[in-house]
């Protein structure tokens, strides 16, 4: 029976590494079914069940496979399934025993590099993914994870070089092509153009073109060539979105469910309401929000915890809708009426897991959070909340001008001007809500006055979040925290002007955004 079992193990392995889910499945079932005790067995019929969307069932047979044989491998993947039930706090933990066994497999090393990345550790994560590129060079996930890696730490010599041996490995990688476009500013006698063009005039695949399109248009644009930037971005953002089914109305709905739900959130009881003190910045995105992250956590006092979904997520708990979206009108309305105690010792407990220093005041820069605002005030009342505004115009265009999570729908209003422009105003309409029923909670900074007064806006700043003054905070771009957002190579220099006012170099092709703000009664001037 043993070499039988032994032999349904092969096979069940075969399977998985052919990408047979379903074989892989019956076999690893036998298995468990014969033999309970079977670590291998459990193993491979958590990684089937969670490949089909199981994952709850896949937590539990590799719980049982790492109880029964507490190996790396089996400890890694668990630590991954714990990430994606949004258990960071059992996934740090898994880690931590994998570290004590490490696995000698590339894929297991990427894998713990990958859970290191999702928890914000990402100089535990280089090392994991620089391990799988060892084992295995020829993998072109493992270089790029550990391109992408390398750049969040501000290691951008060695991301260049990553990714250029990526390349030379797949010379059609548009992963690899668009961050190394991102990494610096081009020049005249640096740059990729003419290889960009030729790559992205023989690729057919979709996601490859926007990639290669938006990496293009960037080092035309870093070449001052701006008309030839936007006219690459208006056809390739066109045409993708052609394939997506979006309509602004879906994104309106949300907002009207938010302004619909501050009189229950207002009315909501507050039972045991944490006392700590986080910093929210928030704001549409690439409006200055990391630059004042950065600023912020120069603090002595002050980390940041990195763009967290815990707000999101507690109150998507509070809800405890089965919408498939975390963001969506009916988790609005029912969770207005939870406990909002409740949501803010859910966030904490969540945010712990991004924290380095406990005895830090923490920051979460996710910029979403400014439909969360009234949530925040209520369930975390020490907190504080930065607001970055940026002159309308110069937000919608530098939305259009940078590429978003593509598989998420929260960003589909990005690849259209006037969607942009419709989701601004919406914006701009909820923070004044904000502003009306949150008297004094929210400061809102604009980037142009921080780019003209650096010193005078950083006091204000820290004045509205209860800090003394650092002189730090004026250096904030020698500050060698990780950066993990698109800004991550713009503010590790000091403030520049180039980008205020870069609308007006493409005013005809935005001539209807600016009508539409006419229109709506959103001031340009």
């Amino acid at each position: 029976m043993m070499a039988a079992r032994s032999g349904q193990a092969i096979a069940a392995r075969s399977a998985l590494a052919r990408g047979d889910i379903d074989a892989t499945q019956r076999l690893a079932a036998t298995l468990v079914s014969e033999n309970p005790g079977d670590a291998e067995g459990h193993f491979l019929l958590g990684v089937a069940e969670s490949s089909i969307g199981r994952v709850h069932a896949g937590i539990q047979h590799l719980g049982r496979a790492v109880e029964l044989d507490p190996q790396g491998e089996y400890r890694a993947q668990l630590a991954k399934l714990f990430t994606l039930v949004r258990q960071d706090g059992d996934a740090a933990a898994v880690l931590h025993d994998a570290e004590q066994a490490l696995p000698g497999d590339a894929l297991s090393r990427d894998t713990m590099g990958c859970v290191y990345a999702r928890l914000g550790n990402h100089p535990a994560a280089l090392g994991h993914f620089s391990a799988a590129v060892r084992l295995e060079p020829g993998n072109r996930q493992f270089r790029y994870n550990q391109a992408v890696t390398l750049n969040f730490l501000g290691r951008t010599e060695e991301a260049e070089a990553a990714l250029e041996a990526l390349i030379a490995l797949a010379p059609d990688d548009a992963r690899a092509h668009h961050l190394l476009s991102s990494l610096r500013k081009q020049s005249a006698g640096h740059n990729h153009v003419e290889r960009l063009a030729k790559v992205h005039s023989a690729t057919g695949d979709g996601r490859g073109r926007l990639l290669l399109g938006y990496a293009l248009a960037k080092e035309l644009e870093d070449l001052s060539r701006p008309e030839e930037a936007l006219e690459r971005l208006c056809a390739v953002n066109a045409e993708h979105r052609g394939t997506l089914r979006y309509e602004f109305a879906r994104d309106a709905a949300t907002f009207d469910a938010i302004e619909a739900s501050w009189p229950s959130i207002a009315a909501a009881p507050v039972n045991d309401a944490p006392g700590d003190a986080p910093i929210f910045i928030i704001g549409m995105p690439r409006t200055g929000t990391t630059l004042v992250d950065r600023i912020l956590s120069s603090h002595p006092d002050v980390e940041s915890a990195g763009e967290l979904q815990a707000m999101p997520l507690a109150v998507k708990k509070a809800a405890g809708t089965r919408t498939p979206t975390v963001l969506d009108p009916e988790t609005i309305a029912t969770a207005a009426a939870s406990d909002m105690g409740t949501i803010g010792r859910d966030f904490l407990q969540r945010a712990s897991h991004h924290r380095r220093d406990p005895g830090r005041r923490f920051i979460d820069k996710f910029p979403g959070n400014f439909h969360y605002a009234g949530f925040i005030a209520r369930a975390l009342p020490a907190a504080n909340i930065v607001c970055l505004r940026r002159h309308p115009m110069d937000t919608v265009l530098s939305n259009f001008r940078n590429l978003f999570a593509v598989n998420s729908r929260y960003y589909d209003y990005s690849y259209d001007l006037l969607d942009i422009a419709a989701y601004y105003v919406r914006f701009d309409r909820l923070m004044a809500l904000w502003r009306e029923v949150l008297p004094g909670r929210v400061i809102e900074l604009r980037y142009e006055d921080l780019v003209a007064d650096q010193e005078g806006q950083s006091r204000r700043l820290l004045a509205h979040c209860g800090l003394e003054w650092a002189d730090e905070c004026l250096s904030f771009h020698t500050n060698d925290a990780p950066v993990s957002t698109p800004s991550a190579a713009q503010v590790r220099r000091p403030i520049y002007r180039d980008a205020v006012a870069r609308w007006k170099r493409h005013e005809q092709v935005l001539e209807p955004v600016r009508r539409f703000f006419e229109r709506s009664g959103i001031s340009i001037d």
